[in-house]
């Protein structure tokens, strides 16, 4: 009876914990990163009758969870990198919708800009024509200022959400590190059984760190370590290594993640991190933020300084040369924090420490791209003493394009259109980050410099015409004034070009090379002199004559505005598009990306629920399965309660027959 009672015993006991571990899978159905847990039973070993051996019952030999390292793997792995795409896109989204916007976007501005400038030249007289030119500019500027501002803003977005994101990591870290802990001591504690709650919540919260960053696990008996970037450590077993944000030693606008370790603070390469939302965040700044700030900036700098070069060469209605119509933005040049500093490492503490200076000499030639300016050999002074005696020699550095990693070594004078020249005491290793055109859209880059309309210089300086006795089919052109020229003092002295023949002429007044006698006529050729162009066309005469000399009848002249509005369509940006092809080729790449994003993102999405769905059907609760298991462990307790019943029974009987 005895062994009946123990059999039905155990019996009675595995069929309560199965119901117990099924109401816990039930319970949890919902909780995140839960994985069902199973029973595992043993027959116990089997009593030898002498006719063979009995069985004792059955033993609980452990509650096990059903997991799939594999899977697991694969669904965090899948996970980092829709957090990525999910990042970028979302970021790279809002300066799609901002740039292409066909009513707030730059190109109605530039538009409405350029329409203004023909209308001015079409009557250059009227002041509500000028007025008119001058609103447009000013809503121009605006428009830059916005874009860039906007843009600002998102930058300072994404700084605030690589803080968040750092901060993130670090909380799930430090619970990883807790739950490595409680999950040793648990161990050991229980003889080796496995807290298998205390799995779910640690897996669960790496499953949550892989959202943030990339990550690589490598088990420690019970515990978990794992590694963030290029191999550094962020858990071992229970200690933690903390991640910071810093400021860019080059960019005090910039966030950069470093690394708390044993050796001090290290700083992550923006491309380190692999995957995550932490990735996606620096992916976009440097890809696209980056590239889309400069080359709006690019736009601004370019329209600003050919308008500006064009308008010198004209002439406003007081009669006085045209000045700058924009302000231009000068390159933002900034030291490394990094850089040695007066008074240490043997400079002089009342040197000066090195200084890069940039400017922009051809706005044509722009590109871009960020450059980094990298000291090669400081300064040599003079020494006449030494044997051989020592010449002074300037500073050596070389100039990396960050765009494309090209260097320019020699310590080049200009590239891409910008001169560069270095002074201080400059130590080699120093750096110096050159942005030409990041600034290019601000609001202290880029405004109107002119606010009197009488300023705006629609005319041409110089004035042409054929002397009324002329007697042949000779005409002139009305002329042009030539790059620069607005400088030279002899631009508006009177000038005579007079035929000795009807295939040779002289040019007579005041100016450099004048007066030039005996030269040979070839119609349409230019005849250049004090700064200015003309054409003569035709069959003169001997001795027909023609002047060129300063204009005094500007106010209805309109050959520079026509000029000026000929720049809507001219060539400028590198030689091969106009502002407003610069301009749709932002929108277009921009564009384009947002679309490759979000197709890959929607792909990755669809990777993720494939192997979140392979991980769940092998490791989530089946509710259906789960009632099948609740009937099948009540029909065992009652069984075994059954065999109980009728081994007390048997004794009962027992009992009786010992009394009689």
């Amino acid at each position: 009876m005895a062994n009946i009672l123990s059999v039905g015993h155990s019996a009675l006991a595995a069929a309560q914990i199965g119901l117990s571990v099924t109401g816990h899978n039930i319970a949890n159905a919902s909780t995140p990163g839960y994985n069902r847990q199973v029973v595992l039973q043993n027959a116990l070993h089997g009593q030898d009758g002498g006719f063979g051996f009995v069985g004792k019952g059955t033993e609980v030999a452990g509650v096990e969870r059903v997991y799939s390292d594999i899977l697991a793997r694969q669904t965090m792995s899948a996970q980092t990198a829709k957090s990525q795409l999910d990042s970028y896109y979302s970021q790279i989204s809002q300066i799609n919708n901002m740039l292409a916007d066909p009513t707030a976007g730059l190109s109605p501005a530039m538009q409405d800009f350029f329409k203004s400038v023909q209308v001015a030249a079409s009557d250059p007289d009227l002041a509500g024509a000028r007025q008119s030119l001058l609103s447009s500019a000013q809503a121009l500027a605006a428009r830059f200022q916005g874009l860039d501002s906007q843009l600002g803003e998102i930058r300072q977005g994404v700084n605030d959400q690589i803080t968040t994101s750092t901060g993130i990591i670090n909380v799930y870290a430090s619970q990883i590190a807790q739950l490595n802990d409680a999950i040793e001591k648990a161990t050991r504690g229980s003889g080796g059984a496995t807290p298998n709650d205390l799995l779910d919540q640690r897996d669960q919260a790496l499953a949550e760190l892989s959202k943030e960053v990339k990550v690589s696990v490598v088990k420690q008996g019970g515990s978990y370590d794992v590694y963030i970037g290029n191999g550094q450590p962020l858990v071992v077993g229970t200690r933690t290594y903390q991640l910071t944000t810093v400021l860019s030693p080059t960019d005090p606008n910039r966030i950069e993640v470093a690394y708390e370790g044993s050796a001090g603070t290290v700083r992550f390469p923006d491309n380190s991190f692999g995957g995550g939302n932490l990735a996606g965040l620096f992916e976009f700044r440097a890809s696209t933020l980056d590239q889309a700030q400069n080359a709006l900036g690019r736009v601004a700098i370019v329209l600003a300084s050919s308008f500006n070069a064009q308008h010198r060469l004209g002439q406003d209605q007081n009669g006085a040369p045209g000045g700058d119509f924009f302000k231009v933005a000068k390159p933002d040049v900034t030291a490394s924090t990094f850089n040695a500093k007066p008074g240490t490492g043997g400079i002089a503490s009342d040197a000066e420490a090195g200084k890069v200076a940039a400017d922009i000499v051809d706005a044509g030639l722009l590109t871009t791209s960020n450059y980094r300016l990298q000291v090669t050999a400081a300064a040599v002074p003079a020494d006449p003493l030494a044997v051989p005696p020592v010449a002074a020699a300037p500073a050596q550095y070389q100039v990396i394009r960050l765009s494309d990693g090209k260097e320019f070594t020699g310590s080049p004078a200009s590239v891409d259109g910008v001169s560069f020249s270095l002074t201080g005491a400059a130590q080699p290793g120093d750096s110096f980050l050159v942005r030409p055109t990041a600034n290019g859209a601000s609001a202290s880059g880029f405004a109107v410099a002119i606010t009197d309309r009488t300023q705006l210089a629609l005319a041409a300086p110089i004035r042409s015409a054929a002397d009324a006795g002329n007697r042949g089919t000779g005409s002139i052109s009305a002329g042009s004034v030539n790059s620069g020229a607005p400088a030279n003092p002899d631009l508006l002295q009177p000038v005579s070009i007079r035929f000795t023949s009807p295939t040779t002429y002289e040019v007579l007044g005041t100016g450099p090379g004048l007066p030039a006698l005996g030269l040979p006529y070839t119609p349409g050729a230019d005849i250049s002199h004090n700064g200015w162009t003309v054409q003569i066309s035709g069959a003169p005469a001997e001795g027909d004559s023609f002047t060129v000399g300063p204009n005094n009848g500007s106010a209805i002249d309109n050959r520079n505005a026509l000029a000026l509005g000929a720049l809507q369509t001219a060539l400028t940006v590198e030689g091969s598009t106009s502002f407003q092809g610069a301009y749709s080729q932002l929108v277009s790449v921009i564009g384009n990306k947002t679309r490759e994003l979000e197709v890959t993102s929607k792909a990755a999405g669809e990777f993720h629920t494939q192997a979140r769905n392979a991980q769940q059907s092998k490791s989530g609760v089946n509710l259906d399965e789960e009632a099948a298991n609740l009937l099948r462990y009540q029909q065992a307790y009652q069984a075994a309660g059954k065999l109980m019943q009728t081994a007390s029974e048997l004794f009962e009987v027992l009992l009786s027959l010992g009394v009689r």
